[in-house]
């Protein structure tokens, strides 16, 4: 089997991807300074993080992760927007951020522009690309995803923005999508996306929780999934509690994160 950096360019490359919610309240720097060195101590390629809110938090994340030189996210006045930041280890040639068209109720999540960042990495040796995206979509705060109800009905509109901005890429071109989709993984919804972006859902069938249930029973709300074409493993991390530098004893985030190996094309 080819090593990561014996592959030639007729076969596709392997890259290594993370998504992971990082919660934006409680103990949020101390988490994310173990973060850090969980992620300087990895081999990801691309780590897509959603709720880094805080633009200090920001400018703190980006000197911690110095074998991360490429950082893309939105605009951050007066907060991160999204709260969508991707660290690459492989160069960003064109950064793309996408606010989703804001929708009633009115709610705290508008002043983070709700969103998807679009990101497009050179890969080495043969001089292609793949493009990331890192999502987090608006909230259901009744988590009840009856058609009826209202927060559905933002996560279907923000999904169809979603799909509508994928398909302006060429088809051509390797993608990789994920985030917190705030939709159960066997949900219509999250189905009807995947089929209308012409993505492939990695974890299909897996019913394995992203969200730690010691918060609340939600289940697979964080998604990963590539294009057709592009092989993938995928399984879910950062499952254990951690320890902070002051001793205390806690979970990474509220959500799990996933990680992945996918290929760029065919083997």
């Amino acid at each position: 089997m080819a090593t990561r950096d014996d592959t030639s360019p007729d076969e596709g490359r392997e890259v290594r991807v993370l998504t992971l919610n990082t919660l934006f309240k409680g103990r949020t720097r101390a988490r994310l300074g173990v973060l850090a060195e969980i992620l300087e101590a990895a081999d990801y390629d691309v780590v897509c993080l959603q709720e880094v809110i805080s633009p200090r938090n920001l400018a703190w994340l980006r000197r911690a992760v110095r074998s991360y030189p490429h950082v893309a996210h939105g605009s951050v006045f007066p907060v991160v927007r999204g709260g969508l930041v991707t660290l690459s280890r492989l160069p960003v040639v064109r950064q793309t951020y996408r606010t989703f068209t804001p929708t009633r109720p009115a709610r705290p999540e508008w002043l983070m522009r709700k969103g998807a960042l679009f990101t497009r990495h050179q890969l080495p040796v043969s001089g292609t690309f793949v493009t990331v995206v890192n999502t987090h979509l608006s909230a259901n705060m009744d988590m009840d995803w009856a058609p009826s109800n209202v927060y559905t009905k933002t996560e279907e509109s923000e999904l169809r923005e979603l799909a509508a901005h994928i398909g302006r890429i060429d088809a051509a071109e390797p993608m990789a999508v994920m985030g917190d989709f705030n939709v159960p993984r066997d949900h219509r919804l999250f189905r009807d996306f995947a089929s209308r972006a012409g993505l492939r859902d990695v974890l299909a069938g897996e019913t394995e929780t992203t969200y730690n249930p010691d918060y609340a029973a939600i289940g697979p709300i964080d998604q990963l999934l590539v294009r057709p074409g592009m092989d993938a493993a995928a399984r879910v991390v950062f499952k254990d509690r951690i320890r902070l530098p002051d001793g205390t004893e806690t979970y990474l985030s509220d959500h799990y994160g996933i990680e992945a190996t996918i290929t760029t094309g065919p083997r």
